[in-house]
């Protein structure tokens, strides 16, 4: 069943001219900052308006009950414009930017996408209030606020706007907006991945869609079947995908940062690919299911991650792996009480079907060790209902081996929005673990996203490793800021703002 056509983000152009004076748009943005006891003030461009028109603005804004909050929107349609310099200008945008902080740009940025979509173009100078990392950021809020997914026959409802000029903002240093665009667009093809339906994202289908993307990025694929895995070894991932008609898919991604003499750092992405989780013969309820086709979520975050590398100008060398099945149930499925050989040879007792995630996790991250010689491994997966229960909806968790990894991710992610909170690898867990036949259990009955770190853990060959469980974040309960409703492909713009670093591994012992 092939996806009908989806819509694009807004494109970007940028001016010094005050945002009302950019002749065509009828729609112009203007920041509202908190200005504290003394009341809202108006940022860059509107002094300008105010004068062409000849009104006060402040009282309007006032009178709107515009306080600066962040996302607040509030419109004033104008009725007298023909003496503009723009006469097609018919509505101002009052939009809420704090104190202009790059988060709180970020957010506008979101906020004003939303407000004009079905629009051809809207001028605004709120990317003017804050330096470089606000324009980045209002980029970042516009791209994916304006994010939607459609199956309708008849297209999206709403496209996004056409044109966002940013006014009073002289063209940016070379390289600054295709880095936003970047970070956004990542976030995009993340969401984009995870949002399309099951029916259609069979494991074959998200192989194909990471060779078509490779190819336009420029970076080396390598797709293995069911037939390659088995002779290679990789029991985890054939032992998910065995209940499923679409059998299971290894795709491996590869970037090198250009002209670089010497060897480079060497850092593994390992991203779980479950096409749809069921749970196996430890069927989930209906309800738990119904979300599931966003199991992929941290092998789609790590395609995008490595699309994008190259326009964030990566220093270190990076693999993706994307360990890619269908969790189903069929005659041939995966039971309780198997006992799988992982990749390496490490040997796994199932005792919950439904903790199937980390099952292809391992043979990823085992084959990223024992084959691939990485420096540094991350892996990232919608793994744990544990960590949804530990951090709600709206922090992912973290764990790791190395404190400066730790901290790198967790400073990335908070610049990106993306927040993470860091959870303890406890050692003393690791008894519940123990198998009477085999090296590991799958799934304790308790702790249980610790416990599938720690079930991790021996994979990664005492190297430098965090583990990214982002269940708790994989879906967006409303449209609030940068999320739309919808799986969110969390994870892609933090590792973005790490990678794209002068020096990720600064200071990781390797």
């Amino acid at each position: 069943m092939p996806l009908p056509s989806q819509v694009s983000p807004p494109e970007f152009a940028f001016t010094d001219a005050p945002p009302s004076r950019v002749i065509g748009a009828a729609v112009v943005a203007l920041p509202v900052l908190a200005g504290g006891e003394d009341g809202p003030e108006l940022g860059p461009g509107a002094a300008e308006l105010a004068d062409d028109l000849d009104i006060d603005l402040l009282q309007i804004a006032e009178s709107l009950g515009a306080t600066g909050q962040v996302g607040r929107v509030d419109a004033v349609p104008l009725l007298r414009t023909g003496d503009l310099a723009n006469p097609s200008l018919r509505t101002v945008l009052l939009v809420g930017v704090g104190g202009g902080s790059p988060t709180a740009c970020r957010r506008a940025g979101a906020a004003l996408a939303r407000a004009v979509r079905g629009r051809h173009s809207v001028a605004t100078s709120i990317p003017s209030v804050g330096g470089s990392d606000c324009l980045t950021a209002f980029v970042e809020g516009a791209v994916l606020g304006s994010f939607s997914f459609t199956m309708r026959s008849e297209g999206a409802p709403e496209p996004p706007v056409q044109r966002i000029v940013l006014a009073h903002t002289n063209e940016p240093e070379e390289g600054l907006l295709s880095r936003a665009l970047a970070l956004a667009g990542a976030g995009w093809l993340a969401r984009s991945l995870a949002t399309v339906p099951s029916n259609v994202k069979s494991p074959q289908w998200l192989a194909d869609q990471a060779v078509s993307t490779a190819q336009q990025a420029g970076l080396d694929v390598e797709v293995w079947d069911q037939d390659v895995l088995a002779d290679k070894g990789f029991g985890g991932i054939l032992a998910v995908g065995r209940g499923s008609a679409t059998p299971p898919r290894l795709v491996r991604l590869g970037y090198r940062p250009p002209r670089r003499a010497r060897r480079v750092p060497h850092i593994v992405l390992v991203g779980k690919g479950i096409t749809f989780d069921s749970g196996g013969l430890s069927i989930k309820p209906g309800e738990a299911m119904v979300n599931m086709k966003r199991d992929m979520t941290g092998a789609a975050v790590v395609l995008a991650v490595m699309a994008a590398l190259a326009d964030m100008e990566c220093p270190v060398r990076v693999t993706g792996l994307m360990c890619i099945a269908e969790n189903a149930i069929g005659g041939d499925a995966m039971r309780p009480g198997d006992v799988l050989r992982q990749y390496g040879g490490r040997t796994t007792e199932v005792v919950n079907t439904d903790a199937e995630g980390r099952l292809v996790l391992a043979d990823g991250l085992a084959h990223a060790v024992k084959d691939l010689k990485a420096d540094v491994v991350v892996d990232v997966a919608t793994l744990t209902g544990a960590a949804k229960v530990a951090l709600g909806l709206q922090t992912g968790g973290l764990f790791s081996n190395d404190d400066v990894l730790a901290a790198a991710l967790l400073a990335a992610g908070a610049e990106a929005g993306e927040p993470l909170w860091r959870l303890p690898l406890v050692p003393e867990y690791a008894e519940r673990l123990k198998s009477s036949v085999a090296d590991a259990i799958n799934a304790p009955t308790s702790a249980g996203a610790i416990c599938a770190a720690l079930f991790l853990q021996p994979f990664t060959g005492g190297l430098p490793w965090a583990h990214l469980d982002i269940a708790s974040v994989g879906d967006a309960q409303e449209d609030s800021f940068e999320w739309t409703k919808g799986p969110t492909g969390f994870g892609a713009r933090l590792l973005l703002r790490w990678l794209g670093s002068a020096d990720p591994l600064e200071g990781v012992a390797r």
